[in-house]
């Protein structure tokens, strides 16, 4: 009896070890429905190769962006040109990205850029200051100029006075102010995607660690 018993327990496991994966495959990442990550449509197949070719990995926003594949290379192009192809600091673009994701409540962005920011050098402890940097001695004239000029133009609607312009010009030449506010307008983007079409947040390990 006791053997019977063992047996059928032990086939329950296996059967869980083959069914869970699949089903966990399968299930949506987002209101929207679930393209494989080996899609028919040519153009996001070369996207999700490109990506691999990298060392990345493929992520719940890229297979809900991929449902409009033209789109998804815009903004995986634009991505790409802010990681790797400014002038502005790393970190600075880290803390800019992270901010906004606080002020717009965007979980997805900020389980992205956290591991992110930290490989970037932000230290464990700015990123818990960041939220209320303007009473923080973690962050020098320079990256206080940036957080006030991104809270602006989130919280101001792009209405920026010359005060807060004024301090951005003194610290950042006109390229990088540029930059930051390209990747302010981006990255905000990207958060209300994610919440309007609530992309699920990618499992420990799908988060990119290197700068």
């Amino acid at each position: 009896m006791r053997a019977s018993v063992l047996r059928v327990s032990l086939c329950a496991a296996l059967l869980a070890l083959v069914v869970v994966p699949a089903q966990a495959e399968d299930a949506p990442v987002s209101r929207l429905p679930l393209i494989s990550d080996e899609p028919a449509d040519p153009l996001l197949k070369q996207l999700f190769d490109e990506t691999r070719a990298r060392g990345g990995k493929i992520l719940n926003l890229h297979r809900t962006q991929g449902l409009a594949p033209k789109l998804a290379k815009a903004r995986r192009d634009l991505a790409y040109a802010i990681r790797f192809e400014t002038k502005l600091p790393a970190a600075l673009r880290e803390m800019a990205i992270i901010r906004t994701s606080q002020i717009l409540d965007s979980e997805y962005e900020r389980n992205q850029h956290i591991p992110l920011a930290k490989a970037c050098g932000v230290t464990d402890a700015q990123l818990g200051a960041l939220e209320a940097w303007e009473s923080s001695n973690l962050f020098d004239d320079k990256a206080r100029s940036m957080l006030r000029y991104v809270e602006a133009m989130i919280l101001a609607g792009g209405e920026i006075d010359d005060e807060i312009f004024a301090a951005l010009s003194k610290q950042f030449s006109p390229q990088e102010i540029v930059e930051i506010t390209i990747i302010v307008g981006n990255y905000f983007a990207t958060g209300l995607l994610t919440k309007a079409l609530k992309v699920k947040v990618d499992p420990p390990g799908a988060v990119p660690g290197k700068c």
